[in-house]
């Protein structure tokens, strides 16, 4: 089948995320200095990552980024500034199939300033009135903070009671009588747990004076309509100030009770409310009382709830010129908006229809559903086929059995796309629909009344616009299959045994099995042994035995006899696993029928969790007659594995039906090494791939140090899936004496839980002490045409050994002088072994700068002289005007064409000759002809069809093409330019406009 993947690769698929990048809160304390954003993608072939921040692609490509580098897929971010590293980040996973864009994570710098110095004002109140102390906190990030109030001195932490209050949402200090104890000194401390920080105000004076009065009671502090995500919890806030201290009561307006889940804390003052639900959502009232008066307040609590798909897309496969619908459905409040990307780009709302699709249309597609609340992505492919029909994986049955006077359907089902055409053949007859024998839908077809007579070979034929197959299989009319002893209903006690009997008459060239279920539950002897068992003693006999019968075996058994050609064996049954080690299992089965034929051996069959297909399966071991169980060897510890069984008799292998149960072998130690790839200064591995990880917990341990020091250093990197380790030592100091680069050895090994596998074997690289000093000079460009160009210089000098410069290679730069800024300028990079390079994807007629650095891998040199350049104007975008004329004889094509003018103050460039190719049709390339006249003549084609192009050659290039189209009988012969029969030609006929 063809798909637009580029081998058209059936086992590949488009990336799917496995782990997405979580927002991240950074503060300038941290001792890291780095921002690690994960992603991981599961696809096949691999995909590549790249990531954007604001919707900008961070070019991780181009050399040296001093702050960004990605590790696998990870983005990791050294010395984040916030100026530069603050923003919305997305992680894009990119294959042959699609690409896919991660949901949104956002990086933010936390902080928390510190309180004003300026001294606070004291507070005087008169004892058993009421105070409020202002925190006013500073400004921070996250705001969610929490706050505590200090009493006189650091860390005296004042403890909320029935009196005293501290507001989490604004964090003050309520009082609601004040006593002459509580007169002191009071600082507001504020604590960040994001960025572990805290800070305290400058201190506030309460000063109480005597005059006991009581004061009635006056809720200061009030909860708003509060908002709140299902299944969160939320905080209501309530305090009054009074004397004697209020007594406060919540109540949920319209019920008699507050929700179960609800909790009074802080003596009345908090109301708690776990795990909220949509009936939570409501208005609550708190009330504060005390013996001179009582004050209340109410407010709403609204739950709504972050996006939950419902309905959600899958992966499909879709035949070309097909309908096709995308929906997806999510739940929330309020109700989700949802929107579609293709290959990471906008491409919709709502539901996606297409008519028909085409190729183009394929691609990996993720619906969003976003509210206030949050953002959830679906991923899936769309894949559109087009295939020729094929019979490989379904072809019709080779053996058909059909009961005499009975119905028969021969089924015929190719894969192929789009829908073919169906013809059947009964051996050399075409078969077409008539009162017994019709062709149906879908391809299979149907015989009524089938006697002898419809014994034979039938072949199906399917044939589309992509190709045609057939499949043939042979019919076989026999006598009918009829029960003649039946069961009957019987009634038996708990624990007692009981036997229902089954016979049946059939033709006796076939084979017979009897099939028994339980409330249309086909019955599993392999797996329900215990209870039943099949009594074949007679071959007409499928008696069934049920011993120990409990309550659960009451129903309705019904007892089914199949016949079969004899043939190929039936798979063996309850295969299963009684024995697992790290690298072998012990498998047991059960024989299947021989279907009248002696079984010779059976064969094991594997398949591990990374098999591409489900028809991966692979044949570890043959096996003879005798034995029902085998040790299965030489598998991958720490590695999920099912297994199956198939048969082998005279006529062949039976083919295994049901696999068994996934079991994943015990862990094991590593035992290869693995190689190592080292470029410049960092490592850069071929990971292990996931099946011989051998145990949990794995990962990879790095060793490296200077060549001629003695003492090795090792970093520990816990994610399998690394591919490159970038080591930074601040305590390595330069010593002047130093050359300018250092040789290193590394070397690396694996470990899991088991242990430390051996290491690989050491390699050199080369640690460049410093960028190179020096820039390269002499540098000059020639174009080539209004798109490209030519550049040269003289190389940096390099010793190789560092004594003056070490380079990797050259970052060449360019760009228009006045029409682009410097840091958006196009990049190539080239080699250390080379001084030259070409220069693409220019823009015709403009006025170009070059630049030239050497770089390694501590960064980039200084840049060269800027070398400036004009592309050449573009050739015209109209083709030649031409004309055609075959000679009386038929023997001679004659082809003239408009000689274009030049304008020398136009945007077009000067014409150089003319390009003519002469090709048969359907051919790629042929004879190319160069001339500057604008007439040529050809012997006439007598066989066979052709095609003439004419194309004009420019100083900025070919230009356009006009074509010809002939049909003649003579065999191609070699041109000949006549401007006699040219000049003929002018004066005597009149032409044909093409």
């Amino acid at each position: 089948c063809h798909s637009p993947g580029p081998a058209n690769d059936a086992t590949g698929y488009g990336p799917i995320f496995e782990e997405e990048p979580l927002d991240i809160v950074y503060t300038k304390e941290s001792p890291d200095r780095l921002i690690s954003m994960n992603c991981r993608a599961r696809a096949n072939p691999a995909p590549t990552y790249r990531w954007r921040r604001d919707n900008w692609e961070i070019k991780l490509m181009e050399l040296p980024n001093e702050h960004y580098s990605l590790v696998g897929g990870n983005l990791i971010i050294n010395n984040p500034e916030e100026k530069k590293h603050a923003g919305t980040y997305v992680c894009v996973a990119k294959n042959v199939y699609g690409t896919v864009i991660s949901k949104e994570a956002k990086v933010k710098f936390g902080y928390l300033e510190e309180f004003p110095d300026e001294e606070r004002d004291p507070v005087t109140v008169k004892e058993g009135q009421g105070a409020v102390l202002l925190c006013a906190p500073p400004k921070r990030w996250p705001t969610e903070v929490t706050f505590r109030w200090i009493y006189n001195e650091f860390p005296v932490f004042l403890h909320p009671d029935k009196r005293r209050f501290v507001s989490q949402s604004t964090g003050n200090l309520y009082i609601s009588k004040v006593e002459a104890s509580d007169a002191g000194n009071y600082s507001c401390y504020v604590f960040n747990p994001q960025i572990g920080k805290g800070v305290y105000s400058k201190f506030i004076p309460l000063i109480s004076t005597e005059e006991k009065k009581r004061y009635k009671a006056d809720l200061v502090v009030k909860f708003p309509d509060t908002t709140a995500m299902l299944n969160y919890n939320v905080t209501l806030e309530c305090f009054a100030l009074g004397n004697p201290a209020p007594h406060i009561v919540w109540r949920k307006i319209g019920a008699t009770d507050l929700p179960a889940s609800a909790q009074v804390s802080m003596s009345g003052a908090l109301l708690h409310l776990y795990n909220v639900q949509y009936e939570d959502s409501a208005g609550y009232e708190c009330e504060a009382i005390n013996q001179k008066w009582q004050d209340w307040h109410q407010a709403w609590l609204y739950v709504e709830a972050a996006p939950e798909w419902a309905v959600t897309i899958n992966n499909t496969q879709k035949d070309v010129g097909s309908e096709h619908t995308m929906s997806c459905v999510a739940n929330g409040k309020p109700g989700p908006y949802i929107r579609w990307l293709k290959d990471g780009y906008s491409y919709g709302k709502g539901e996606l229809k297409f008519s028909s699709l085409t190729f183009e249309d394929s691609g990996m597609y993720q619906c969003i559903a976003e509210n206030y609340w949050g953002i959830i992505y679906a991923s899936a492919e769309l894949r559109v086929i087009a295939c020729a029909p094929t019979f490989e994986l379904n072809p019709v049955k080779k053996y058909l059995l059909g009961a005499n006077n009975g119905r028969v359907v021969i089924e015929c089902k190719p894969r192929a796309a789009p829908r073919p055409r169906f013809t059947w053949t009964k051996g050399k007859e075409v078969l077409f629909n008539n009162s017994r024998i019709s062709i149906m839908f879908d391809g299979s077809l149907e015989i009524l009344n089938a006697t002898r007579n419809d014994e034979g070979v039938y072949t199906c034929l399917a044939e589309n616009d992509r190709g045609k197959a057939n499949s043939t299989g042979t019919l076989t009319i026999t006598e009918a299959t009829q029960i003649t002893v039946a069961p009957e209903d019987t009634q038996v006690m708990v624990g007692e045994e009981v036997h229902l009997q089954c016979q049946a008459s059939f033709d006796p060239s076939l084979d017979i099995t009897f099939i028994w279920s339980l409330d249309f539950r086909v019955i599993d002897f392999y797996l329900e042994w215990k209870h039943y068992e099949r009594i074949m003693d007679r071959e007409d006999s499928g008696e069934l035995k049920i011993m120990n019968v409990q309550l659960r075996h009451e129903g309705r058994y019904t007892c089914t006899a199949q016949t079969v050609v004899k043939g190929l064996p039936a798979p063996p049954g309850g295969v299963r696993v009684e024995e697992i080690r790290d690298t072998s299992v012990k498998l047991v089965w059960n024989r299947g029928a021989d279907h009248g034929n002696p079984i010779l051996g059976y064969t094991i069959q594997t398949r591990d969790v990374y098999a591409l297909t489900e028809v991966d399966w692979r044949d570890p071991l043959m096996l003879n007659i005798l034995l029902s169980d085998a040790d299965v060897v030489d598998l991958y510890p720490w590695m999920e594995y099912e297994f199956r069984v198939y048969a082998t008799n005279e006529f062949g292998d039976g083919g295994g039906r049901h696999p068994s149960m996934k079991i994943k072998t015990w862990d094991a130690g590593r035992d290869p090494a693995w190689g190592t790839i080292i470029i410049g200064c960092c490592k850069e591995m071929c990971p292990v791939q996931p099946q011989y990880f051998y145990g949990k917990k794995f990962g990879y341990v790095v060793a490296f140090k200077p060549h001629d020091d003695v003492d090795w250093w090792y970093e520990t990197i816990s994610d399998p899936e690394t591919r490159r380790y970038v080591h930074r030592d601040s305590s390595f100091r330069v010593k002047s004496n130093d050359f300018q680069v250092r040789e290193f050895q590394v070397k690396v090994k694996t470990f899991n839980s088991k242990g430390d596998g051996p290491y690989s074997l050491s390699t050199t690289i080369y640690y460049p002490r410093d960028v190179p000093s020096e820039s390269p000079t002499d540098v000059y460009s020639r174009p080539v045409s209004s798109h490209e160009a030519l550049v040269w210089w003289i190389p940096v000098m390099d010793t190789g050994t560092g004594l003056q410069q070490y380079i990797d290679g050259y970052q060449v730069k360019y760009w228009r002088k006045y029409d682009d800024t410097e840091p958006g300028a196009n990049r190539i990079f080239v080699p250390a072994s080379m001084n030259q390079t070409r220069l693409e994807n220019m823009l015709p007629d403009s006025h170009y700068l070059i630049e030239v650095r050497a770089y390694n891998g501590a960064g980039v040199g200084p840049p060269s002289e800027h070398c400036e350049m004009f592309t050449k104007r573009a050739p015209p975008s109209v083709a030649p005007q031409m004309w055609r004329y075959i000679s009386y004889s038929g023997k001679w094509l004659y082809v003239w064409w408009h000689h274009i003018s030049y304008d020398w103050f136009g945007n077009e460039s000067f014409p150089l000759y003319y390009k003519v190719m002469f090709r048969k049709t359907g051919y790629i390339t042929g004879p190319i002809y160069m001339t500057g006249w604008h007439f040529i003549d050809f012997p006439m084609p007598q066989v066979g069809d052709y095609e003439l192009e004419v194309r004009g050659r420019y100083e900025g290039g070919d230009g356009p093409i006009r074509k010809i189209r002939l049909q003649g009988k003579a065999s191609f012969l070699r041109p000949t330019l006549s401007l006699a029969a040219m000049l003929l030609l002018a004066l005597c006929i009149v032409g044909l406009g093409i």
